[in-house]
């Protein structure tokens, strides 16, 4: 499995944690996995994720609504939102994917689940969230 499909098992978990107000279980990821996956490394990444995006989801809705200008988060559309939410994750914890990829990874997945007006959308919200973590990295 490419990290691509990972990350849109990734969407689907938070957009049904953001609906639901639950935590993904075990027997979640052995839905979408299998329980005897043979692709360890994209359930790992998966995983990751998702409880790293959670594990922190203060910090990075505090990112993204300060990176949103003239929008309140829980407005935004749900897939949208748990988008970003990942993708800011990603830029924040995953120094071992570069911003642009994590961007990029964005942009098409939203135009897949979401619209295009929503991957142009993504795309300067991340990309503005990428910038302010490279100006605080060179201070």
């Amino acid at each position: 499995m490419k990290r691509r499909n990972a990350r849109e098992l990734v969407l689907k978990l938070l957009f049904q944690s953001d609906f639901t107000g639950k935590r993904p279980e075990e027997k979640d990821f052995d839905e979408l996995f299998g329980k005897d996956s043979k692709d360890a490394e994209s359930r790992a990444f998966s995983e990751d994720i998702v409880n790293g995006t959670l594990d922190n989801l203060e910090e990075i809705d505090s990112t993204i609504q300060k990176a949103a200008e003239h929008w309140v988060l829980q407005r935004m559309a749900a897939v949208d939102r748990n988008i970003l939410r990942y993708a800011v994750y990603e830029l924040l914890y995953r120094k071992d994917i570069p911003s642009a990829v994590c961007i990029n990874e964005a942009i098409e997945i939203a135009k897949k689940y979401s619209t295009l007006e929503s991957a142009s959308f993504i795309n300067g919200l991340l990309d503005k969230v990428a910038k302010g973590i490279k100006g605080r990295k060179a201070r």
